[in-house]
């Protein structure tokens, strides 16, 4: 039966050679007509083993094509597609699993040692599942997809906040976020997209993977994120289109092959995850390069905002205004819209938001109002419509009655000479209730002290905001899904009190 989701099956009718899924490391392709019958066997595979609609099938694997394979397959039969994060250790997994209660794990050979320490119904390998060089289907039997109110997959957050939650998905949420991308960012089949983020959430798998491959384009994937490998492929690809977190655009500004690079073919940066330092903005500015930021959670979308690009040269920082199918508030404390120019909390509604947390009504009804999306964090918007992110409601300081964002403050002291990386948080104290702490990585051969950078803060922030301690540290610690660990970094101050 046809259906929205069935959209593969159309990409490979209008364009079977067209390639739709590059290995970034060895250079092997795979077009759409390839990746519709390898989809297929793999869906005929699941099925001899009992698996249909609403099972969940849960995945374990790098980057790699047999991730889009597996998805498909689940699309195909109406199964639940389940991707693990592969950093986190075996009683974390086991966690998750026992919460998804998938009826089979596959997993790729090289994560058979982790595999092996999981406790699932059926555990098999990949290369079963999906063999290189799958035969033409025979007999092929119509599939009936599923509605776009049925699940498509659920995403497990990363737990900083305590247990895990399943976001999920609809096939919904992910056709009207591919729509909303593919109108924003006007993508067509000619662009060629890098994707090196973890295909186990939802940067990797929906900001503009599936996105790029519903419009009928080309996905580079990257298995592991390194700065100069990631600009060889972007050249010998060709690619024009590309997302990374500012970490890794931190890693690539660093290089120093960065200086030499014109990127030819690219036509759009973007970053996503956390607010970018002004001076990655400042790198490819000076490099007539566009670089726009973007916003998003598990729980919406992920996209969310589009910026144009004279907008993001004008306001470096700003995630411009709501796609066209989403809306946007910015909500008071007491649940009115705040006006121009104020800080709130960001509401999102729209056909992309997530349908519910798996097995967990209640954290549904704290996330869900009326049909539009609580998100815990806190923005603002100016005279003209656009968008800031300002941080997370929860990272919010208050210091002797005064709101300090942590981001603010991160983004000034990002913009010294001798700092690295920073992260601000607020640690408890006697006096003021909570003080702002800044915890520091220095570039090497830096003699920066605590005292030098306040010293450097006064005229550039109010003094409240300056930081009252400064740790320095050789690196910053970072959760399993690669974000950089606040509650780690708290801790620490609070041993050192």
């Amino acid at each position: 039966m046809y259906r929205e989701t069935g959209w593969l099956e159309g990409r490979k009718r209008l364009a079977p050679d067209q390639i739709a899924l590059v290995d970034g490391e060895t250079g092997r392709r795979c077009s759409y007509d390839l990746l519709y019958r390898r989809s297929v066997r793999a869906a005929r595979y699941l099925s001899e083993m009992g698996i249909s609609k609403g099972d969940r099938v849960a995945f374990l694997a790098p980057n790699d094509m047999a991730v889009f394979v597996c998805f498909f397959a689940c699309e195909r039969l109406g199964a639940i597609f389940v991707p693990l994060n592969w950093r986190l250790s075996p009683r974390e997994l086991n966690g998750i699993l026992e919460d998804a209660g998938p009826k089979v794990l596959l997993f790729h050979r090289r994560m058979e040692h982790l595999a092996a320490a999981l406790a699932a119904p059926s555990i098999v390998p990949l290369d079963l599942l999906d063999p290189d060089d799958p035969p033409e289907p025979e007999g092929e039997e119509e599939a009936d997809y599923p509605s776009l109110s049925d699940p498509a997959m659920i995403l497990y957050t990363g737990g900083t906040t305590g247990k895990p939650k399943g976001v999920v998905l609809t096939h919904g949420s992910i056709f009207w976020n591919s729509i909303n991308t593919i109108l924003s960012w006007q993508l067509t089949a000619k662009d060629r997209a890098l994707s090196c983020l973890p295909l186990f959430h939802t940067g990797g798998l929906n900001v503009l993977s599936l996105p790029v491959l519903q419009a009928g384009g080309t996905l580079v994937i990257i298995d592991r994120f390194d700065p100069d490998r990631v600009m060889d492929v972007i050249d010998r690809e060709r690619c024009t289109i590309a997302l990374m977190v500012p970490t890794m655009y931190h890693l690539l500004i660093r290089s120093p092959r960065f200086a030499e690079k014109s990127f030819p073919t690219m036509r759009e940066f973007l970053s996503g995850g956390a607010p970018c330092p002004r001076e990655v903005h400042r790198a490819f500015a000076n490099k007539g390069l566009p670089f726009r930021e973007g916003y998003g959670l598990t729980e919406a979308g992920p996209n969310n905002f589009v910026t144009d690009p004279s907008t993001a040269r004008k306001k470096p920082g700003t995630v411009g205004k709501p796609m066209l199918y989403n809306q946007v508030r910015i909500v008071s404390e007491d649940g009115t819209d705040s006006p121009a120019g104020s800080v709130g909390e960001i509401w999102i509604r729209g056909g992309h938001l997530f349908d519910r947390y798996w097995n967990n009504p209640e954290a549904t009804d704290e996330s869900l109002v009326d049909g539009w999306l609580r998100t815990g964090d806190l923005g603002m918007r100016d005279e003209e419509g656009d968008f800031y992110i300002v941080g997370r409601k929860k990272e919010m300081i208050v210091t002797g009655g005064e709101n300090v964002y942590p981001a603010e403050v991160e983004q000034i002291i990002a913009e010294h000479p001798e700092v690295e990386q920073v992260v601000v948080v607020g640690a408890p104290d006697p006096k003021w209730g909570e003080a702002v702490a800044a915890a520091v990585v220095p570039r090497k051969g830096s003699c920066l002290t605590g005292e030098g950078l306040r010293s450097y803060l006064r005229g550039r922030l109010a003094a409240y905001k300056i930081p009252k301690a400064v740790l320095f540290m050789d690196e910053l610690p970072k959760t399993p899904v690669g974000k950089i660990d606040r509650r780690a970094i708290l801790r620490l101050f609070v041993q050192k009190d």
